[in-house]
């Protein structure tokens, strides 16, 4: 069976440029790929804003505004980082749209979370959401999962945004 990953990458890059919607990321556990394969589709600088990288809890924090009493709480892999990572590179990056990666590839539990242990925010106008996965597989494996579950949260989020006028198409 082939694989059709690729196709939903671009059709993800289209539909935000269609509709004149930009896009940010907040990457974790991915640590850049989502903003990466983003940017192969031609014409993505239409749409994609910029990306954060936050590794480490003090990106997280000073970068993205995620509260440090959260984070001392519940640690990175947890679904209110994930919506405060996306909340922050949406703000950061003055998009309409944000997603963003958090969670335990492995090989070892982090924070108390087992390894595939993934959530992935949303965060645009409304608000922001999370999602918990859980993906089972190798280090690779699993940020490749966590890749496919961010674009596919991604897409389905633009295509709810109640969208806009794209540069350049004024009647």
């Amino acid at each position: 069976m082939p694989d059709t990953f690729p196709t939903t990458v671009r059709e993800t890059v289209e539909l935000a440029i269609s509709r004149g919607i930009t896009v940010a990321t907040a990457e974790s556990l991915t640590a850049g790929l989502v903003a990466a394969r983003l940017a192969d589709v031609p014409g993505a600088s239409a749409t994609l804003c910029g990306g954060v990288v936050s590794y480490h809890n003090e990106v997280k924090q000073q970068v993205l505004g995620v509260s440090g009493a959260l984070l001392a709480e519940r640690g990175s892999v947890d679904a209110d980082v994930a919506r405060e990572m996306a909340a922050g590179a949406r703000r950061a990056c003055g998009a309409d749209v944000a997603v963003s990666t958090t969670g335990v590839a492995g090989p070892e539990a982090h924070d108390g979370k087992p390894v595939g242990t993934v959530f992935i925010g949303i965060a645009d106008a409304q608000g922001a959401r999370a999602f918990a996965h859980h993906f089972v597989g190798g280090r690779e494996q699993i940020r490749e999962a966590a890749l496919r579950g961010a674009i596919g949260h991604l897409l389905d989020a633009l295509r709810e945004f109640p969208g806009k006028e794209p540069p350049g198409n004024k009647s």
